[in-house]
């Protein structure tokens, strides 16, 4: 619904998307006490096993979901692979050598990378040795403790994601607040970068798009649709402008004069859309490593396909070394923060996004979930407890 790069830039086609359509009422997030607007926590899978039908969770329905999840435990499930260790003997790293092969393949088939199902494994087995249990029941805890651990130490950001902080501290500096979305193509790079002015938009933010894709043939066209619609759902449409060249330019001279252009005319964020391009594609890897040097964005952010696996794992290191490999700094930039779309597609699937801030040390910022600029989630440690340990 928010695709529209086939299409051409006539009022006909942007007045044939009612404005109800481009957001989900029932998506939204929420304000803090502070009138901060926060995207909801990525959605799970209804217990009907609908593929189009998600829930968000708040208190009463994880509670609700932990209830569900006692009883499947004591049938069972990814715990039965301890079922053997309930004798009442003490644990040792004997003893639990084979329920960790097992935990290893298990979380293979969630697309866990083998060593990041490594540490996992060796952290949980370190949480049980000399630990006497008396049933599967004392297992599950000693088994969900040790993962928490486990995924706390990777899934915690090495770098602030408090991107709304980070805006107002640009602000006290009288600039504008820069953010580079780059990856492959087809992956929703434009889409996503949408769908996050969205949120700052409702986080009364002055923000620039900088379309910076002058290689695809109709990129600039699809910026100028989802600017026309942002502006019909902001209280203020001014508050969100489109800076364009044209095609065929340098995109790091577009960047730079985007920011400068942002920074004369009270812009608070310049969101950089980038063109797509192959991890191996070295002319094309060098153009967006000239980008970041030029431009030094304050974030920037690797937008991938869960859908993938851990194929994208491979094209997140590639895109990390070419920015230090063609920088030309003694200092290069890399990538600080991670955006999987299309994660609405993947059940509880969700190793790719362990195994990409496992490798980067980078966090995931976003999750893309859905078609609307409110389909833009955030993710939490219990939930991908929840989905690694799902059956």
């Amino acid at each position: 619904a928010l695709d529209f790069s086939s299409e051409k830039d006539s009022e006909h086609e942007g007045g044939s998307h009612a404005i109800a359509s481009l957001v989900d009422e029932g998506a939204r997030g929420e304000r803090t006490a502070d009138g901060i607007y926060e995207v909801a926590d990525v959605a799970e899978r209804s217990v009907s096993g609908d593929s189009d039908s998600f829930v968000l969770l708040g208190d009463s329905a994880l509670d609700n979901k932990e209830d569900s999840n006692d009883r499947a435990a004591s049938g069972g499930g990814i715990f039965g692979i301890f079922k053997s260790l309930t004798s009442g003997r003490v644990l040792t790293a004997d003893v639990l050598a084979e329920p960790m092969a097992r935990m290893r393949e298990h979380l293979a088939n969630k697309n866990v990378a083998a060593d990041v199902a490594e540490e996992i494994c060796q952290t949980v087995a370190r949480g049980m040795v000399g630990v006497r249990v008396g049933g599967l029941q004392n297992i599950r805890r000693l088994v969900e403790q040790s993962m928490e651990t486990a995924l706390t130490r990777i899934l915690t950001p090495v770098s602030s994601t408090d991107i709304i902080r980070d805006i107002e501290q640009a602000q006290l500096q009288h600039r504008p607040y820069t953010m580079a979305f780059v990856g492959v193509n087809g992956v929703g790079k434009s889409t996503n970068l949408s769908k996050v002015c969205y949120w700052l938009l409702q986080n009364n933010k002055r923000v620039l798009i900088a379309a910076c894709d002058t290689f695809r043939s109709g990129a600039v066209e699809q910026l100028r649709v989802h600017v026309r619609n942002l502006r019909a759902l902001s209280e203020s449409n001014q508050n969100v402008e489109i800076f364009e060249r044209g095609y065929g330019k340098d995109s790091a001279t577009i960047a730079k004069d985007a920011i400068a252009f942002g920074a004369a005319n009270s812009f608070d964020v310049v969101l950089i859309d980038t063109a797509g391009r192959m991890q191996d594609n070295e002319p094309l890897m060098r153009a967006l490593a000239k980008l970041v040097s030029v431009n030094s964005p304050d974030k920037i952010l690797f937008v991938g396909e869960a859908l993938v696996g851990n194929e994208a794992v491979d094209q997140l290191e590639k895109f990390n070394q070419a920015l230090r490999d063609f920088s030309g700094q003694s200092k290069p930039r890399h990538i600080d923060g991670i955006i999987l779309t299309k994660f609405d597609t993947i059940d509880d699937r969700v190793g790719a996004a362990l195994s990409m801030t496992y490798t980067t040390g980078q966090p995931i910022i976003f999750v893309g979930t859905g078609q609307t600029y409110t389909d833009l989630r955030k993710m939490n440690v219990s939930q991908v407890i929840r989905a690694l340990l799902r059956v």
